[in-house]
C-alpha cells in the first residue's frame, strides 16, 4: 500500500477546504488510487498558527509518505525544512521561485513542484475590475499578509495600475482581527474608498470579519476567492482552486508511478472564475456594468 500525506493550514471545519480535499480524493480514485485499498491517506488540519503548522509538517515527514500534498506557502516552507527527500506537490502557492521552494518553474530541481495560484500582475487586474464596478473609487486599501513575499509583489502591481488610474493605494496588514478592524475603520473615515483582499491564510481565517467590515463601512471590495462572495462580499476574481486540487492528483499519480518532482514543471492556473454578488452591489448603491455581468461565471442575486 502506498502512502499519501496532506497538510492544510486551516481548521477541519473549513467547508471550502474540505470540498477541495474531496475533489483531490475523487480525482485520485479516477486515476485508480483507492483510499484504504491501494493507498493510505493521512490528512492533517493544522489551523493557522505557525507552531501548529510546523508541528504537523514535522510529524508528516517522519511518517515517510511516498508524496505529500501541501496547501499554500505556509505549509510548503515548514515541510521543506522537515524533509528534502519526500516528494511534495503544492497547490495555491503564489511565488515558489521567490520563496525558494523551486529553482525555476520549468525545472523545479528539488523535491517540490505543483501549481501556482497567482501572478503578481493579478493585483492590477483586481483594481481594474473594482474600478469598473465602483468608478468613484479614489483610494484603495490592499489587505495583505506582510509575512508573505507575494503580498509585496501584488501590492506593487496594484501601485502601478493605481498610478495610471489616479487612485491612491494603502496597504493594510491582516495579522490579527484587532489590527484589521482598526485599520479598516481608520481607512473608511475618508470617502471614495474601496478594498482589495489579496490571498493569504490569514485573510481566509478572518474572512467573515473582513466582509462584515466592508459592509459596515460601505466599502466596495474585490476578493481573491469565491467564498467571500458567498458570504456577502461584492465580487471575486481568481483561479478555480478545486481545479488545482484535481490537477494535483495527476502529479501525485505520476510521482507514485516513478516520476520525480524535479522533472515536473510548476504549472500556472488554467481556469479562472469571477463571481459577482448583485445583492451586495445594490446595498452599496452600485450598478454593475452589463458587460461585466456577461463575463461573470456566477451572479448571486
Amino acid at each position: 500500500m502506498r502512502r499519501i500525506a496532506v497538510l492544510v493550514p486551516l481548521s477541519a471545519d473549513d467547508a471550502e477546504s474540505q470540498a477541495r480535499v474531496a475533489a483531490f480524493m475523487q480525482a485520485l480514485q479516477q486515476l485508480g488510487w483507492t483510499p484504504d485499498g491501494n493507498v493510505r491517506i493521512d490528512i492533517r488540519w493544522a489551523g493557522n498558527t505557525d507552531a501548529s503548522i510546523r508541528k504537523h509538517a514535522a510529524e508528516l515527514a517522519t511518517l515517510s509518505p511516498d508524496v505529500i500534498l501541501a496547501n499554500g506557502s505556509a505549509s510548503v516552507g515548514p515541510l521543506l525544512q522537515a524533509t528534502r527527500t519526500v516528494p511534495i506537490v503544492f497547490v495555491t502557492v503564489p511565488d515558489p521561485v521567490g520563496a525558494g521552494f523551486v529553482e525555476s518553474l520549468a525545472r523545479p530541481g528539488g523535491n517540490a513542484t505543483g501549481f501556482i495560484n497567482f501572478e503578481y500582475s493579478i493585483g492590477g487586474k483586481w483594481l481594474e475590475l473594482l474600478r469598473q464596478v465602483a468608478p468613484a473609487t479614489k483610494r484603495v486599501a490592499v489587505l495583505r499578509d506582510p509575512i508573505l513575499a507575494v503580498g509585496a509583489g501584488q501590492f506593487g502591481a496594484v501601485q502601478t495600475t493605481a498610478s495610471s488610474l489616479g487612485i491612491e493605494p494603502r496597504p493594510i496588514d491582516v495579522r490579527d482581527s484587532g489590527e484589521i478592524e482598526r485599520a479598516i475603520a481608520t481607512f473608511a473615515r475618508t470617502p471614495n474608498g474601496a478594498m482589495i483582499v489579496t490571498g493569504s491564510a490569514s485573510a481566509v481565517v478572518h474572512r467573515e470579519l473582513i466582509v462584515r467590515l466592508a459592509a459596515r463601512y460601505k466599502l466596495p471590495a474585490i476578493y481573491f476567492q469565491r467564498r467571500y462572495v458567498s458570504s456577502g462580499g461584492l465580487m471575486c476574481y481568481g483561479p478555480d482552486i478545486a481545479d488545482q486540487y484535481r490537477q494535483a492528483a495527476s502529479y501525485v499519480d505520476r510521482i507514485l508511478k516513478g516520476e520525480k518532482p524535479a522533472d515536473l514543471p510548476v504549472q500556472e492556473p488554467t481556469k479562472y472564475e469571477m463571481v459577482i454578488n448583485l445583492k451586495t452591489a445594490n446595498s452599496l448603491g452600485l450598478s454593475v456594468p452589463p458587460s461585466l455581468l456577461a463575463r461573470a461565471d456566477e451572479v448571486i442575486e
